[in-house]
């Protein structure tokens, strides 16, 4: 290559890497800096606030850019003073945004109950207890009651809500509300940090549908799954007598889903505790009981009563007259419903319908069974 050439190439790579809508050739080098520093992404700006990750560990691993690490931190402060408001910068803090206190969570609220409902009912039921005890308005530093939304407005409580106080014996004499009725409704009340009776999401066990048995269900499987991958995947939780999976007609691929039989049920229930099962190729699962058909009752019909029970009794001759009325009812011929049939414009049945009950002709050959009548 010329020294002449050299400019005119350097000079169409630059109008090919300005301009974004032309179209590069493989010719076209781009260079890129591998070491460079990165900005923070939104992903990441998430973590921080949520206080998963810190900005020496993302430094550490992506070799962030100081100019937006700084503009974070800016933003960061900015919104912190946003949320604080003036009087707290001063010096003055308002104990009802600052203090969350001790917290109560009521449910089985009715949906027209409002916050004042709220706070009239704590007063009322606690003012006869000791001072200690009781809950004044001033005492409730908050009550949190969500909406259910509807073209933008706020019309109904989602039927439950949350109320934090000043001191742990207001919210002990609040839980012990429970049960108490308020506007037709007997009120659940329990610690709001109490996660007691809320199902686990990790407990696969508890939350399948079917009840437990030696068949699994497998969903949420990736078209390439074949059944020998599905036989690894699960041979160390107990003897697999086969695998049956739902595939296409045309590809024999996977459709999706597939049911593992297991020789015993503990084999299903130690899938379905074991969480390293809960992934197959880095893709999620979803696993629960099937259906044992093995198990499965077939109702059966009654007997029918033997002919001796079913057959009336001999009428005696002193019954027969007494009885004649009830019988000559009974055999009497029921009628069926009358049908009009359908016509034609000239009030003539259709043919189709004239010639239903016809009798159908033979379509086989029938040998002539006639004489031969000769003239002379």
């Amino acid at each position: 290559m010329t020294e002449e050439t050299k400019p005119a190439n350097e000079e169409q790579l630059q109008q090919a890497l300005q301009d974004p809508t032309k179209k590069r050739k493989a010719e076209d080098e781009i260079e890129i800096d591998l070491e460079r520093s990165v900005p923070l992404s939104k992903k990441q700006k998430r973590l921080l606030r949520r206080g998963k990750v810190t900005i020496e560990e993302l430094n550490a691993k992506y070799n962030l850019d100081p100019a937006s690490v700084e503009q974070y931190k800016k933003e960061s402060s900015e919104a912190d003073k946003e949320s604080t408001g003036p009087d707290e910068e001063e010096g003055k803090t308002d104990p009802k945004k600052k203090e969350k206190g001790y917290g109560v969570w009521i449910g089985n609220l009715s949906f027209d109950t409002s916050k004042e409902d709220i706070t009239r009912f704590l007063v009322a039921k606690t003012r006869e207890l000791e001072e200690s005890d009781q809950i004044s308005e001033n005492a409730i530093l908050r009550i949190h009651m969500p909406f259910a939304q509807n073209d933008g407005k706020k019309i109904k409580n989602k039927g439950f809500c949350y109320v934090d106080f000043k001191t742990i014996e207001q919210m002990e004499s609040a839980v012990k509300l429970s049960e108490s009725q308020l506007n037709g409704r007997n009120l659940l009340i329990k610690n709001s940090k109490n996660f007691e009776g809320r199902p686990d999401k990790d407990d696969l066990v508890a939350a399948s549908k079917n009840p437990p048995s030696r068949i699994l269900f497998v969903g949420n499987l990736s078209f390439d799954t074949s059944d020998d991958l599905l036989r690894k995947h699960f041979q160390h939780c107990g003897d697999i007598i086969k695998v049956r999976m739902a595939t296409f007609q045309d590809s024999g691929k996977c459709k999706g889903f597939a049911f593992v039989d297991f020789k015993e049920e503990q084999g299903a229930t130690n899938a379905l505790k074991d969480k390293s099962c809960r992934k197959i190729a880095g893709r999620s699962i979803r696993m629960e009981y099937g259906e044992d058909r093995s198990k499965r009752q077939v109702r059966r019909k009654p007997e029918s009563s033997s002919s001796s029970s079913t057959e009336k009794p001999f009428d005696l001759p002193n019954q027969v007259h007494s009885n004649d009325a009830s019988n000559s009812e009974e055999r009497k011929p029921t009628r069926k419903p009358f049908t009009k049939r359908p016509v034609d414009s000239n009030h003539r049945p259709k043919s189709s319908v004239a010639l239903a009950s016809a009798q159908r002709a033979s379509s086989a050959i029938v040998p002539s069974e006639g004489k031969k009548v000769t003239f002379d």
